[in-house]
């Protein structure tokens, strides 16, 4: 820039400070310098606004560094003269202006001219509502406020669908593969399959969840972002719903409709890492503004991507804000944050000498840390009745501890020990699992330190990791009868549920971004086994939801006992799930090995009848049907730690699910005394 063009844009911007009054007051200007204007996003970015009776558009972006920044866009021809923005008269560095006659829909950005190396260029505006679609860049002006929501119901009262002691099974999806439609687009051309829009997923998707008893779904990121093959991990957008599957009012409608059948939705949200592209968040105005200067803490090498300045009060404020917004104004009811253990650790992902150390000499990133705790107090100040799950995967303490004892302060936490030894022992040919019985009972040592969700998400199933199905062990047979096994016992385990898109039907092929899900294999000629596996899904689903056992205590080591945790020869294992009434307690058995195990004798919680009301190897669920039709009365033989047990078939490579009814202590009695003499008489 000509050292003439600088001091017109000066001079230019000087007249606007003088004509244009600001939307910004000086007490928004004080609590974004404070780190702690969490509507923020209510004064930044593009609004459409009237001023002395002149609708138009109010504009606002924070670069402290810059000599200069200018709106250009669709309305001017792009021209960097012909909308010039004032700066505020305080350290923060914030910049405005007003552009009298436009309306939602005009496509813009700010060109930026830095004070420093006569560095010039264009961005997206880190608080835009809208982007075009990708590869285009520019953000679009939309007015967010329009949409006409219809869920209040829900709303009012969603904090109790997502309490700790509340049933949550969650649907993990990626929006842009879940189901695509085929359309030819040009005569000649092959078919080629388009992305579903957020209205069509939200009527389809809707009713497969609701069928499927899932009580919320977990969206893969929709922050807008410029590469599909990041599935949405990169974000360029962070107040911006991507533009693939629709507009913001289209998004909203999705949101909108969820809650009307009854379904919550958490949303990935990114504050690890930002990408490099020069278009959005990177070198912002010339400096780094978002990321550290220090290469060695500002940047993921490996992933290619730059770290978030966490102790930069305007960057903390963006973060924070952008996560209130979702909840807010989209009405998300949750946010699993993504790679919290690269935020926690210095030396994460990167090699002596490629990280420095903090004030105390050690690898914990402290200014990290405040953010987080931050961040989770806000949310639950601001929004209450939502949640936060940290996807954390080390053993940092108290992750989903309260802040005011030293915790981190989210909701819930990923239990990632739990998922990988479980897959490690399930890929076990049965013959050896009996050396590796530690794999499942292992989990009940720590699963009341961390209030825990049981993941099986999208990263197992990626990168030659092999699908949910192919991950087991066996002939064909084996491998969904090991599947099935694998769910019953995971449903029982404490912690929430979350199961990523297609392993609820076994499909075969690993998830690929870029296609649908093989839905084929759900019809005829496709092996009914899929079908059936879905069936099995949709009842664990309605007893985990219908069960009290099951969710009541479910962060409580009341909720949870073990019948028998030690027959690593049979490979079998029993527990009980309580509730806060005993006559809803819950017996699991699962039995790792495809042999059946005739007259096992298992400890049961109480004198009565137990009935079998759910067993993996049905034959409506693809099972062999090796099933315990008749009750089973308990007798007074104490078995395995607890007062009373019965005997029962254990069906091979499945697990099998017990509801007691109590009985007055004279029948148990008495039945008691019936079998004292049945073993006297085999005695003999």
């Amino acid at each position: 820039m000509s050292a003439s063009e600088q001091k017109n844009a000066q001079e230019s911007a000087t007249t606007s400070e003088q004509a244009i009054p600001s939307i910004l007051s000086d007490y928004d200007l004080y609590l974004f310098g404070q780190g702690k204007h969490y509507q923020i996003y209510e004064k930044m970015g593009a609004h459409l606004h009237t001023l002395n009776g002149v609708s138009g558009v109010n504009f606002a972006v924070w670069a402290p560094h810059a000599l200069n920044v200018s709106v250009i866009g669709d309305f001017n021809d792009w021209n960097r003269s012909a909308h010039p923005m004032h700066r505020r008269h305080n350290d923060l560095g914030v910049w405005e202006c007003f552009v009298p006659g436009l309306q939602a829909g005009a496509l813009y950005k700010f060109a930026i001219y830095s004070l420093y190396n006569n560095y010039a260029v264009d961005k997206t505006d880190p608080y835009g509502f809208a982007a075009e679609l990708r590869p285009k860049t520019a953000s679009i002006v939309a007015d967010i406020q329009r949409y006409l929501w219809h869920d209040s119901e829900w709303m009012s009262d969603r904090g109790k669908h997502q309490q700790l002691d509340s049933p949550i099974s969650i649907y993990e999806v990626h929006l842009g593969s879940w189901k695509q439609v085929p359309e030819r687009h040009i005569e000649g051309n092959p078919e080629e399959d388009r992305f579903m829009t957020y209205r069509e997923l939200a009527v389809d998707l809707a009713a497969y969840v609701k069928d499927l008893g899932f009580t919320h779904i977990e969206l893969l990121p929709i922050t807008e972002y410029p590469f599909d093959g990041s599935w949405g991990y990169q974000v360029t957008g962070y107040f911006a719903p991507t533009s693939r599957y629709g507009t913001p009012d289209d998004f909203q409608f999705f949101v909108d409709y969820m809650h009307q059948q009854g379904i919550g939705i958490i949303l990935d949200w990114v504050p690890a890492h930002f990408p490099k592209d020069g278009t959005a968040l990177s070198y912002f105005d010339g400096t780094h503004l978002y990321e550290y200067v220090d290469t060695r803490k500002g940047e993921h090498k490996e992933w290619g991507t730059l770290v978030f300045n966490y102790g930069r009060s305007e960057v903390s404020n963006f973060l924070i804000a952008s996560a209130l917004f979702w909840l807010k104004e989209y009405h998300i009811d949750g946010l699993r944050v993504d790679a919290v253990a690269s935020m926690l650790y210095l030396d994460y992902l990167r090699k002596p000498g490629e990280w420095v150390a903090n004030q105390y000499g050690g690898r914990e990133h402290l200014e990290a840390v405040d953010f987080l705790r931050h961040l989770n107090e806000a949310v639950y100040s601001q929004q209450p009745g939502t949640v936060t799950i940290a996807e954390e995967s080390t053993a940092w303490p108290l992750v989903s501890r309260p802040t005011y004892v030293g915790g981190l302060g989210f909701s819930m936490k990923w239990n990632m020990g739990w998922m990988h030894d479980m897959l490690h022992y399930m890929h076990l040919d049965p013959v050896y699992r009996r050396y590796n019985h530690k794999d499942i009972t292992f989990s009940l040592m720590y699963a009341y330190s961390e209030n825990f969700v049981l993941p099986l998400s999208h990263d197992e199933v990626v990168h030659v990791k092999g699908s949910m199905i192919n991950k087991m062990t066996g002939d064909l047979w084996q491998r969904f009868a090991n599947l099935r096994a694998f769910y019953g016992y995971m449903w029982g385990h404490p912690g929430k549920k979350l199961l990523f898109m297609g392993a609820e039907f076994g499909q075969w092929s690993e998830w690929n971004y870029k296609e649908s899900l093989d839905w084929h294999l759900l019809s005829p000629p496709s092996d009914a086994r899929h079908a059936q596996l879905l069936a099995y899904l949709r009842d664990l689903n309605q007893l985990y939801v219908g069960a009290p056992a099951l969710s009541e205590l479910d962060f409580d080591p009341g909720g949870f006992a073990w019948i028998d945790p030690h027959d690593s020869d049979n490979s079998v294992i029993s527990f009980q799930r309580r509730g806060t009434k005993e006559e809803d307690t819950l017996v699991f058995i699962s039995n790792f090995t495809p042999v059946v195990r005739y007259d096992y004798r298992v400890g049961v919680p109480f004198a009565g009848v137990y009935y079998e009301i759910l067993n993996s190897d049905a034959t409506q669920y693809g099972g062999g049907g090796v099933v315990n039709e008749l009750p089973m009365s308990s007798a007074a033989i104490y078995w395995q730690s607890c007062p009373h047990s019965i005997v029962l078939t254990l069906p091979p490579l499945a697990t099998i699910i017990l509801k007691g009814q109590p009985q007055p202590l004279e029948v148990a009695e008495t039945q008691h005394e019936e079998e004292e003499h049945t073993l006297d008489e085999s005695r003999l």
